[in-house]
């Protein structure tokens, strides 16, 4: 039974103002998408990685892969509108060359810190379920508004988990549920697992952790190199 990565990397990442997509970021003299192929390529538990990569940058990708010994790199995949479409179109290509019980672990490019250990638990857990989202626990409390300027309510915490990637699941199984959401006109769910709860679908929880950040912000930035610095340090010390 395999289990492939699927990286998106389909996004422009507008909201960094940077000249270049965020995932082609250059940081500590390794792009972003270079720090979460190693995490997936280092991983005993990965037979390949996808990538559904922006429109333009293709032969980057095969380049970094070259540099950095990417060797489980077998697929580079066309982005889409958005993505749910760019998801869509990673999963439509693995179908072509996996079995239907095969797993898939969609996963952001720009979480490059994701360890071993987060992978490890969705894999056991999607085996285990058939599917498996990564989270972590709501510390804040949570408000609820209908303007964005005042309160109108609070909702428990302990009810709510925040999502991460990788999510995974059969190939099989998550090609069925786009060509349903196709036929029902959802095109632009937010995640896969979204996705999947909009179409009435269960999913069941593997463990994330508060460093498997999402780069979205210059500020995020900030966060990855600090943890990225503290990493090296305690490997130092080691």
């Amino acid at each position: 039974m395999a289990n492939i990565g699927l990286l998106i990397a389909g996004g422009a990442g507008n909201r960094m103002h940077q000249d270049i997509p965020k995932q082609f970021i250059t940081v500590n003299e390794r792009p972003v998408i270079v720090y979460t192929l190693e995490a997936f390529e280092k991983h005993p538990e990965i037979d390949a990685i996808a990538v559904v990569c922006i429109a333009g940058w293709e032969n980057v990708l095969w380049a970094y892969a070259k540099q950095f010994n990417i060797t489980k790199l077998k697929y580079v995949v066309p982005g889409g509108e958005n993505g749910h479409e760019s998801i869509r179109n990673g999963v439509f290509e693995l179908e072509k060359h996996y079995a239907a019980t095969d797993f898939v672990l969609v996963h952001d490019a720009i979480r490059p810190m994701v360890s071993s250990a987060v992978i490890s638990d969705n894999i056991r857990v999607a085996r285990e379920y058939g599917n498996a989202i990564t989270v972590i626990p709501c510390a804040e409390a949570m408000i609820q508004t209908e303007d964005g300027l005042v309160s109108v309510g609070s909702y428990p915490r302990d009810k709510l988990k925040r999502t991460q990637t990788p999510q995974a699941f059969k190939i099989g199984d998550i090609c069925e549920l786009h060509r349903k959401a196709l036929k029902a006109g959802i095109t632009n769910s937010v995640a896969s697992v979204t996705l999947k709860i909009e179409m009435g679908e269960q999913v069941y929880f593997s463990t994330g952790s508060e460093k498997n950040i999402k780069l979205t912000t210059v500020e995020d930035i900030d966060i990855f190199k600090a943890l990225l610095d503290a990493k090296r340090s305690d490997w130092l010390k080691g």
